[in-house]
């Protein structure tokens, strides 16, 4: 049956030290279909990722493309295959061109001399196959980060790529930009391109796939066919979260119980500063607030502001009775204010470093005597963080790199319980996260509240937004727009005052 496929992937196996990422993986892919991979964080897409790149070498297993069989891929793209990884490839400084043929430019007769109008060529070429506006001059770093993804694409349709893995290319998508994305998905499956789509979001992959693979902890567990109908896609969504997690769920979000204080941990009382205006709201104690809006509203970076990152203008901060104005986040963290950032590669964690290290960081200076840190209280407080969360890792040396999303989540979140922090700020908890992980994550989020933390919680995910907030501030562009109290929840009204439209219902309250 191999002639049937352009990929497939026979038993593969992948042990670490300590470690086994794959056990027993199998995968088939047709030519010119989407076949939908999913799995929880540290199921083992990455690994698998990997070992179809070239950059990972299994310890058993075949790799065939077009019935031809290796056991390892060196390079990729020279069989066939280009992998668009969440985090892109390219530099900022080069132009759309030059990023296509990065590592393999095209030279002059002499061979010697780069051929830059010849690139530039090329490419507008690539882009206009995609029906996307590029111009081949324009540098990276001033494009969207949409187009940033077009041009990956369009570098492995330059290369004739018969086989694009595409590892969670919404997430940093806004919606219109993941519109664009699925129209050149849609149109790449009608030319022959076969792909593989990595999502954790379910109603992403039921758009776009023919076929839906589940891998759980390293192993193959089925393959479905995709049934479009709206009236079954409620119950396959049910049927592939038990095939991913290996237990049914009955709630997306676990029950809280009543824990708002009137005592109020944080307000902002006209604040102005990094993009925003007049931003007045409070969290009490035990309350999750959500904030809403679209990408670009302000959310973030009023969370910048709180946490010290980034200056305020005028305006006051009032934090357990005092007003504050934190200069740095140092300051911020020193007063009780904890920030899990959008970005936890970047900003919330040092991957290189142990998960012990990461979550003794903001207490160095409480567990050390002197300039000496106390060792045995450094090991106990990470064990301790490490079994109350449940960090699934080996030990509490390993490296944060090497953990799940999910897991490295939770390892920021440890960092902030060590440290006792009175209000956490959560921006995009669950992003990149499966289902499973979010529903713990959700659990800590209500552990918090329920000792009396205070919560802002800026989340994209409108569902998420309203299953997990007790109040709901919504901005766009920069300014205050509405404040909906738990009966008043609304995904219409939500989005209205997130488009910067006041609902008809609110105006007489105005």
């Amino acid at each position: 049956m191999s002639e049937d496929y352009v990929l497939e992937l026979e038993h593969i196996r992948k042990e670490y030290p300590g470690v086994i990422a794959l056990k027993d993986v199998t995968l088939q892919l047709r030519r010119g279909e989407i076949l939908g991979l999913i799995g929880e964080n540290g199921a083992g897409k990455s690994t698998l990722i990997k070992c179809c790149s070239g950059a990972v070498i299994p310890t058993s297993g075949k790799i065939k493309i077009n019935g031809k069989e290796f056991t390892r891929m060196t390079p990729a793209a020279e069989n066939g295959i280009a992998i668009i990884y969440q985090e892109f490839n390219n530099v900022g400084e080069l132009s759309a061109a030059e990023n296509m043929f990065l590592g393999r430019p095209i030279l002059k007769k002499n061979g010697i001399v780069i051929d830059r109008k010849a690139m530039e060529e090329e490419a507008a070429k690539a882009f206009e196959q995609l029906n996307i506006k590029i111009n081949p001059r324009t540098l990276v770093k001033n494009l969207s980060v949409g187009y940033q993804q077009m041009v990956e694409i369009a570098k492995a349709i330059q290369q004739n790529a018969q086989v694009l893995i595409m590892d969670e290319p919404s997430a940093p998508l806004t919606t219109n930009e993941v519109e664009s994305m699925f129209k050149v998905v849609e149109l790449l499956k009608s030319k022959g391109v076969s792909i593989i789509y990595i999502s954790h979001r379910l109603e992403e992959i039921f758009r776009l796939s023919d076929r839906i693979e589940v891998i759980r902890d390293g192993e193959y567990v089925d393959t479905l066919i995709t049934d479009k109908d709206p009236a079954t896609i409620p119950n396959q969504v049910d049927d592939l979260i038990k095939l991913m997690v290996g237990r049914e769920m009955t709630q997306k979000y676990p029950p809280r119980k009543p824990c708002v204080r009137d005592e109020v941990v944080i307000e902002l009382d006209h604040v102005f500063g990094n993009g925003d205006e007049d931003i007045s709201f409070k969290v009490h104690a035990g309350e999750v607030l959500g904030l809403g809006g679209l990408v670009g509203a302000g959310r973030t970076e009023i969370a910048q502001v709180i946490f010290g990152s980034r200056p305020k203008e005028s305006g006051r901060i009032i934090f357990m009775g005092r007003e504050i104005n934190p200069k740095a986040p140092r300051e911020a963290i020193d007063y009780g204010i904890a920030l899990l950032p959008e970005d936890r590669k970047r900003h919330g964690a040092l991957l290189t470093n142990s998960i012990k290290n990461n979550i003794s960081m903001p207490i160095y200076e409480r567990i050390s005597k002197g300039t000496v840190i106390d060792s045995k209280t450094e090991k106990h407080t990470a064990e301790r963080y490490r079994e109350d969360i449940q960090i699934k890792c080996p030990s509490i040396h390993q490296l944060v790199k090497n953990l799940s999303g999910g897991n490295q989540q939770k390892v920021i979140l440890a960092k902030w319980l060590a440290a006792q922090s009175k209000l956490t700020i959560f921006d995009e908890p669950t992003r990149g996260i499966d289902v499973g992980a979010k529903f713990e994550i959700y659990k800590l989020i209500n552990d918090l509240v329920e000792n009396g933390v205070a919560v802002l919680m800026i989340s994209s995910e409108m569902e998420e937004l309203i299953g997990m907030s007790d109040r709901i501030v919504v901005l766009a562009e920069g300014k205050m727009m509405g404040e909906l109290q738990k009966d008043e929840f609304n995904a219409d009204t939500i989005m209205s005052y997130a488009s910067g439209v006041i609902p008809e219902s609110k105006k007489e309250a105005v």
